[in-house]
């Protein structure tokens, strides 16, 4: 479904994709782990075409991401943002609805807000939350909303930037579980930037660490804890010293 092929991606001086080969099959759940300032966000970005790589290839299901229609392409994709990014002027059900709304098909109000409810039941959340607010949710209840909101539109592909960040473990594993049934019972390609090494076990299909601007390492994730290769140890177990230099 993704297809990368020598992306590089340079900003000034600073050399952020140096020759990224990376390949997504359609279906699967890839996570992409590796330190801040990686090149995991410009990776998305290139993918989305928010940002047009210096050199190299991207296809998404075959089409170079660089020729063809915009509005088009990104009705492909879903999002799930890292700090989940709800318009807090708008209530619940206007959240999950906003591209129904907005997007070239759009739909009538009423059927886009039924929408948005089946999909609010989804992801475990009720019909009273859907005229509430962003503000009246807590956290663990607003990244419910923003998952619900990226699978609205039954997109071939989801991206989730960092889904577990600031909940705390149980909301976390409830997140990761989410996830997990939601991207299976859709038969979508997810691909997921993540730091949580339990959402990387609970979701992946399949790993590639990146590192110094390209992948270090990919493989399934029943290999992650057997592979022998040093920056892999070093980041899963989270230890200090390795060939990763932790800034001091």
């Amino acid at each position: 479904m993704i297809e990368l092929s020598g992306v590089q991606k340079t900003f000034g001086s600073n050399s952020v994709l140096r020759g990224v080969d990376l390949t997504i099959p359609k279906g699967t759940s890839m996570v992409i782990i590796g330190g801040s300032g990686t090149g995991k966000s410009v990776l998305l970005k290139c993918i989305l075409g928010l940002v047009t790589p210096d050199h190299g290839v991207i296809k998404v299901a075959g089409e170079d991401v660089t020729k063809v229609s915009r509005e088009a392409f990104l009705a492909k994709f879903g999002m799930l943002f890292q700090g989940g990014a709800l318009f807090d002027s708008l209530s619940i059900w206007q959240n999950v609805a906003f591209r129904l709304m907005r997007g070239p098909k759009k739909l009538p109000k009423e059927q886009a807000r039924e929408i948005a409810i089946e999909k609010l039941r989804r992801v475990g959340l009720g019909p009273q939350v859907a005229d509430q607010f962003p503000a009246e949710l807590s956290g663990g209840m607003q990244k419910r909303v923003s998952l619900a909101r990226a699978i609205a539109a039954e997109p071939e592909i989801i991206f989730f930037d960092e889904p577990t960040t600031g909940l705390d473990p149980i909301m976390s594993g409830v997140i990761n579980e989410l996830i997990r049934e939601i991207v299976s019972e859709m038969g979508a390609t997810a691909m997921t930037i993540t730091h949580d090494m339990s959402s990387v076990r609970a979701i992946s299909d399949n790993v590639a660490m990146l590192h110094a601007g390209k992948v270090r390492w990919t493989g399934p994730i029943a290999d992650l804890d057997t592979t022998s290769d040093p920056y892999i140890q070093q980041f899963i177990h989270g230890r200090a010293e390795g060939p990763i230099e932790a800034l001091r």
